[in-house]
């Protein structure tokens, strides 16, 4: 004889949590305004999370951002790594039968987490985050050296990347003098918007 699982059983059991938390309708509406595109578009193929390189080490799988963004739960996103651990690097737009860009999603999600004054999960990634966003701004692209110079003195971690860093500039893989774009002043008035 089966039993009904019991609500408490059931919020243990389901990867989204109780659906009888509060959940915030606007949220979907709040992502596109800010990036442009339409959670709604979404219907579960799972390709993004398939072609993620960064699934792996997210808490919450790329696609089911995604379904917690439709369905409103605001705060699960924005306290999730996945939001902050996305490189950014456009493979799921790629793969998306719906041609739904997850990567601005996840940029939308992370300033809306940082307007809202939520702090990152992962250690230091905030910091990395606000010091890559001072380089665009700055330089109209990121110079490494400076980024990674600058980053390691606000996260206090000096040592970590050093032999790393070395071998990468032994090779020329990193210039000491940082190069300008030509629309820095364009890129400039981006970040005033």
């Amino acid at each position: 004889m089966e039993t009904a699982l019991s609500s408490e059983a059931r919020e243990e059991t389901s990867p989204l949590g109780s659906m009888n938390k509060l959940t915030d309708p606007t949220f979907k509406l709040e992502i596109r305004e800010k990036c442009g595109e339409n959670v709604m578009s979404c219907y579960q193929c799972g390709e993004c999370t398939a072609g993620c390189p960064a699934a792996f080490s997210m808490d919450i799988a790329p696609n089911q951002v995604m379904r917690m963004a439709q369905l409103g739960f605001r705060d699960e996103v924005l306290s999730s790594s996945a939001i902050w651990l996305c490189a950014g690097c456009e493979t799921c737009a790629t793969r998306c039968p719906r041609g739904v860009a997850l990567s601005k999603v996840m940029d939308a999600c992370r300033q809306i987490s940082v307007d809202s004054g939520k702090a990152a999960k992962e250690a230091n990634v905030l910091k990395f985050h606000d010091q890559f966003l001072r380089e665009v701004k700055r330089f109209g692209r990121v110079h490494e050296i400076t980024l990674m110079g600058m980053y390691k003195m606000r996260s206090r971690d000096f040592f970590s990347d050093v032999l790393s860093g070395i071998q990468m500039f032994l090779k020329g893989k990193l210039g000491l003098i940082p190069s300008f774009v030509k629309g820095r002043g364009e890129v400039r008035g981006l970040f005033k918007k």
